[in-house]
């Protein structure tokens, strides 16, 4: 099995992490896994914001999150454990990843 890619540090860039997280699938997804003390299988994303989401576009959502710096994803037998990079996007781009889960919590609470 292929190694999954993580970038750098110095890699991820702002029109990167915006670009991910410009779907509202995958931000209801990133906002759920930065909210987590602990590694969120994929499995626990099948239903997102009262939509069912299949496997195969779930598997996009993790792969354009993953590649955009927002989460580390780990194999652990057939499942896939994901945890955020908050901590260390916060070091590059102080205060984006905070804005970015209030704006989406506060839309979330006018709904």
């Amino acid at each position: 099995m292929r190694p999954l890619a993580h970038p750098a540090l110095d890699d991820i860039t702002l029109t990167g992490i915006l670009h991910a997280l410009s779907d509202e699938t995958r931000v209801a997804i990133f906002v759920g896994i930065a909210g987590s003390a602990y590694s969120q299988r994929c499995a626990a994303f099948t239903t997102v914001s009262e939509k069912t989401v299949p496997k195969s576009t779930l598997s996009q959502h993790f792969k354009a999150l993953r590649e955009a710096g927002l989460i580390r994803s780990e194999r652990q037998g057939v499942e896939m454990l994901n945890t955020s990079r908050c901590a260390e996007v916060e070091t590059r781009f102080p205060g984006l990843i905070p804005a970015i889960i209030g704006a989406y919590l506060a839309k979330a609470k006018q709904r």
